[in-house]
């Protein structure tokens, strides 16, 4: 029997995973391709978006919803049996999808391909890694050596560890494939370098291409043959060390507010609160008088983006959501107040 391939598809917040696999979807003809998303937050936005792309591939039973906030902390509870539930269908897909939530690590999912109920129905076909070369290029993931300096001269006791740090390197020891995404927001030289920076810390082996809103070739993405499950060993993981990954260096939450009467002052507004308060994800629904559609709002750092996707379904709820992301010890309440809930 054909074990059938499925590709994961990591990547920090914002950097792109869901631009990719809506892609994917409307441009891998001939293939059934089925879909698990998984997020960090109380509200689902990632299938929502998929949903909405307007593509009749898009389908409500193919695009499966993981919402525990981190699937590679509950593998055993929902993963493998959502993934269990998709091999046995009658007519099973081609490939499946894994889009993981920003900060999920990579290595536990590949692990669980090499249990013995799934290993003999499906491989790992590749691991994805999707990177924001603007948010790299600002140095979201990088220390500061100063800043750390100054710490450490206050408190010789501070141990310091930095976890955007972390997870980066370790989606990145997983990857297959790295996709250095949004190169269209930094200047060529910036990019050479970035190429230069990012491929001296991959394994042998592993491709490093470029792609602008999440745009590559099927050809490209799909069928790697990597069977991950039987090469864990080359893929190192920080957090391995611990015993046991958590997300206690993170917060979320949701912001409801009502309809956005004046779209460009609140991108302004949001901008200055992701600012203020250092926040690294924004993203949800918001409605706006006089138009029939909803608008999408993504914001990574302080890059507001806006568009409207599909048409509000009779009946449904014209609200504002925003899902809110940040280090430990968001200040919700001030978060809330400026954004107008």
């Amino acid at each position: 029997m054909r074990r059938i391939p499925a590709t994961i598809v990591t990547g920090f917040l914002g950097a792109g995973k869901t631009s990719l696999v809506r892609h994917l979807m409307g441009v891998a003809a001939g293939y059934r391709l089925a879909i698990i998303v998984n997020e960090f937050g109380e509200l689902g936005i990632d299938r929502e978006l998929m949903l909405g792309c307007g593509d009749e591939t898009c389908s409500d039973d193919d695009i499966v919803e993981l919402a525990n906030g981190c699937i590679c902390c509950t593998v055993a509870d929902d993963f493998l049996p959502t993934l269990s539930r998709l091999i046995d269908r009658p007519s099973p897909p081609d490939h499946i999808l894994i889009e993981t939530s920003g900060l999920a690590l990579p290595k536990p999912l590949v692990q669980a391909f090499a249990w013995p109920e799934i290993r003999a129905a499906t491989t790992v076909d590749g691991v994805l890694t999707v990177v924001d070369a603007a948010a790299l290029a600002a140095g979201r993931f990088a220390d500061d050596p100063a800043a750390i300096a100054a710490q450490r001269a206050a408190d010789s006791s501070i141990d310091h560890d930095n976890p955007l740090e972390e997870l980066f390197g370790d989606q990145l020891a997983c990857a297959d494939l790295v996709i250095l995404n949004k190169t269209d927001l930094v200047p060529p030289n910036t990019l050479a370098q970035l190429r230069s920076e990012v491929a001296a810390r991959l394994r042998p082996g592993v491709r490093l291409i470029e792609a602008e809103g999440g745009k590559v070739a099927p050809a490209v993405a799909l069928g790697l043959a990597a069977a991950a499950e039987d090469d864990l060993a080359a893929r190192p993981s920080i957090h391995e060390l611990e015993g046991e990954h958590d997300h206690d260096d993170f917060d979320s939450f949701v912001v409801t507010t009502g309809p956005i009467a004046d779209s460009i002052s609140f991108q302004a507004r949001l901008a200055a609160t992701i600012r203020a308060h250092d926040i690294l994800r924004i993203k949800g629904f918001a409605a706006v008088p006089g138009r029939d559609r909803r608008q999408i709002i993504q914001a990574v750092g302080d890059r507001v983006q806006q568009y409207f996707d599909r048409p509000w379904e009779p009946g449904e709820r014209r609200v504002t959501q925003l899902v809110v992301i940040g280090k430990k010890g968001l200040d919700r309440v001030a978060i809330s107040r400026a954004l107008g809930a």
